[in-house]
């Protein structure tokens, strides 16, 4: 058999990158996205005591230890804030800590997803692109839970929550298309390279210390800081400290950097799953 040409390889990667073909299709499965995302959710807390109550729990006891190692025990303060006392230093934690749960949660699940789902990668008709969708899904449910502890922990320690929260599903935006895109290489190369799991656990624990989440990014020297920049979750996890805790609009310039880059990684992502599907059923 001919082997395809460059070109026809180049043209064809590309047309899966394209938005236009990719997400109709995930629209037309919008159904299946909901069961598989539910599943996701439930699952987690099947057959536990405390049930749903986990998903309240997680991210309070997570804030709680947090605040604690580095608002008490290194007394660390948040420059900028009104008061920057311990619970403003608590809330910023804790908002950055929402966005970058997110885009972990994807992440550190996606190289397992395809070899622990056989039954689907062998069904031909079924459309595996779901199931990185399904993934985001359940992330995106626990998001808003602790989005909703961030707002009534406003309401205990500084009164009212700041109306630019509204803001917040705009500059979560690209994070979503980061994770997503991101769920669907890894996704993929998890089928591949059956290490790749150790690989993205190593690397989300440099990515963490690499992300302003824990520390202001204004306290960072200047090298060091054009460093963190380069990070697109950076720009996000400070976006997400504005218009949740600050009372700030977004920064539109750093917003729409990430807007660019979250959308190349989806498209890009896309097309690498779409091109390598094909060999899952072989290779598993």
């Amino acid at each position: 058999m001919r082997r395809p040409a460059p070109r026809g390889l180049v043209a064809e990667f590309l047309g899966q990158a394209n938005p236009a073909l990719f997400v109709p299709a995930l629209w037309r499965h919008r159904h299946l996205i909901r069961q598989l995302t539910w599943r996701e959710v439930t699952g987690r807390y099947r057959s536990s005591a405390l049930g749903f109550a986990w998903a309240f729990v997680t991210p309070l006891v997570m804030l709680s230890l947090y605040t604690f190692v580095f608002g008490v025990v290194l007394k660390a303060r948040w420059p900028g804030t009104r008061t920057g006392n311990l619970a403003e230093f608590g809330l910023m934690l804790f908002a950055g800590l929402t966005a970058f749960s997110l885009f972990s949660e994807c992440v550190n699940r996606a190289p397992s997803l395809m070899t622990s789902s056989p039954n689907y990668v062998k069904k031909v008709v079924f459309p595996l692109e779901v199931l990185p969708v399904s993934v985001l899904g359940s992330a995106l449910f626990h998001t808003g839970i602790s989005v909703l502890i961030l707002i009534v922990a406003q309401q205990i320690v500084g009164g009212a929550p700041v109306w630019t929260v509204v803001w917040l599903p705009l500059v979560l935006l690209p994070l979503v298309c980061l994770a997503l895109g991101a769920c669907w290489v890894l996704a993929s190369l998890g089928v591949f390279l059956r290490d790749i799991g150790q690989t993205v656990a190593l690397v989300m624990q440099v990515l963490f210390f690499m992300t302003p989440i824990v520390y202001a990014r204004e306290a960072l020297p200047g090298r060091l800081r054009l460093i963190v920049d380069l990070n697109p979750l950076a720009s996000i996890v400070d976006n997400t400290r504005r218009v949740s805790v600050l009372g700030l609009l977004p920064e539109w310039k750093s917003l729409a950097f990430s807007m660019v880059v979250g959308l190349i990684v989806l498209c890009l992502g896309h097309a690498w799953f779409a091109k390598t599907k094909r060999a899952f059923a072989d290779v598993i």
